[in-house]
């Protein structure tokens, strides 16, 4: 209720003038400081917390249950109603309250009409984030979920005494992290409408979650809901990550921290598509501990030059292949020939040798690493969603 309460004060602020939020049954939520015209229905909605039923008949006769944009409602002298400007708040199509402004002394503009309007989307959030309270009050549930994926072993506690997450269940985490966005207040505002709307076809699982400046965090109870649901979900394309399933809520922190790295690597790694698991990275879970400046001296030059970009493609080939021509001429679909004359030019260039064991264990390392950086990238990798 608090963020309810902020953004109708605030809004109020920006527009100068009172507002009065109510649920779809018309009881009030939340109001601002009633500083300029108001009649007896306000009075007696924030007394009683409630519209009187004719009054509600009245405004519902007026349209204001179908109205998908603000809507300007007529007086009715005869309940003490001055004339309003009534703006649904809509959550995936669905009606989930009003926000209220008395359209007198003065009128409100246009202007102010329209910035009602494009507070809608926080309000509507934050209200159904409200409606799925279960135990715990909403921003309860966002500090013990924060504190659980510290580490907190009291938060699990709190979260299993609140009924939020049953107790003898196993948790799986996962995390979405957007593809090529900056962060902003529009993006974090995407990513919860997503996980509110999922949370509510996985009720089963029992979900959590948490929206983080970058990315996403949906904790279920059992094993992990398939990756492609949480795709569907999000308003954004997003990469997903998914962290081991633990045996008790309270490690959730280790299997956040996994979902977390193999989302990492999947944002960085297009070749290992739009989701990954922890446990099915491979090399990679070691490699972003690494910093990118641990690549073999000699792949330097070749690495800041797109002319040699072939070269690395047949040196990764052949070293994914475990070094076996007949393999790598397979794949790359070339004659014996050329793919000697291209690892004989990687040798020259790189100043190595690809009969040393320690050498081709560098190189292969290096060529991962920088794909990890950017540094690399496989024509076969670039562009994917």
């Amino acid at each position: 209720m608090a963020d309810l309460q902020r953004i109708v004060d605030d809004l109020a602020a920006r527009l100068g003038r009172p507002l009065l939020l109510e649920d779809r049954v018309q009881r009030v939520i939340a109001y601002s400081e009633q500083n300029g015209a108001m009649d007896d229905i306000r009075r007696d909605s924030i007394l009683r917390r409630h519209t009187t039923a004719e009054v509600r008949e009245w405004l519902r006769a007026a349209g204001v249950h179908e109205a998908q944009a603000p809507l300007r409602t007529a007086g009715a002298p005869h309940l003490g109603l001055l004339p309003r400007v009534c703006v649904p708040l809509r959550h995936t199509d669905g009606l989930l309250g009003f926000l209220w402004f008395i359209d007198s002394g003065p009128a409100m503009s246009d202007v102010q009409v329209a910035e009602a309007a494009a507070a809608v989307p926080g309000l509507a959030l934050a209200l159904f984030h409200e409606s799925l309270a279960t135990g715990l009050a909403s921003h309860r549930e966002l500090e013990a979920v924060t504190g659980l994926l510290r580490g907190e072993r009291d938060a699990a506690r709190r979260l299993i005494e609140a009924g939020a997450f049953p107790q003898a269940q196993p948790v799986t985490v996962l995390v979405a992290r957007p593809r090529s966005t900056e962060p902003d207040d529009a993006l974090r505002l995407a990513l919860e409408q997503g996980l509110l709307a999922l949370r509510r076809r996985l009720s089963g699982h029992h979900p959590l979650h948490l929206v983080r400046y970058d990315h996403a965090v949906l904790l279920t109870a059992g094993p992990p809901v398939p990756p492609d649901e949480l795709h569907a979900a999000m308003p954004v394309p997003v990469v997903v990550g998914i962290g081991r399933t633990r045996c008790e809520l309270a490690q959730a922190a280790d299997s956040y921290a996994e979902a977390r790295h193999a989302a990492e690597v999947t944002a960085r790694v297009p070749g290992l598509g739009r989701s990954a698991e922890w446990a099915r990275l491979g090399v990679y879970r070691m490699l972003t501990q690494l910093s990118d400046q641990e690549v073999h001296p000699g792949l330097d030059g070749l690495l800041a030059d797109e002319q040699y970009l072939p070269l690395l493609e047949t040196l990764e080939t052949y070293l994914d292949l475990a070094g076996s021509a007949v393999a790598t001429s397979r794949a790359l679909r070339l004659h014996r020939t050329s793919l000697y004359y291209r690892l004989q030019r990687v040798e020259e260039l790189a100043r190595t040798d690809l009969k040393d064991g320690g050498e081709r264990l560098a190189l292969h390392l290096s060529l991962k690493l920088a794909r990890l950086s950017g540094r690399y990238q496989p024509r076969d990798a670039r562009g994917g969603d």
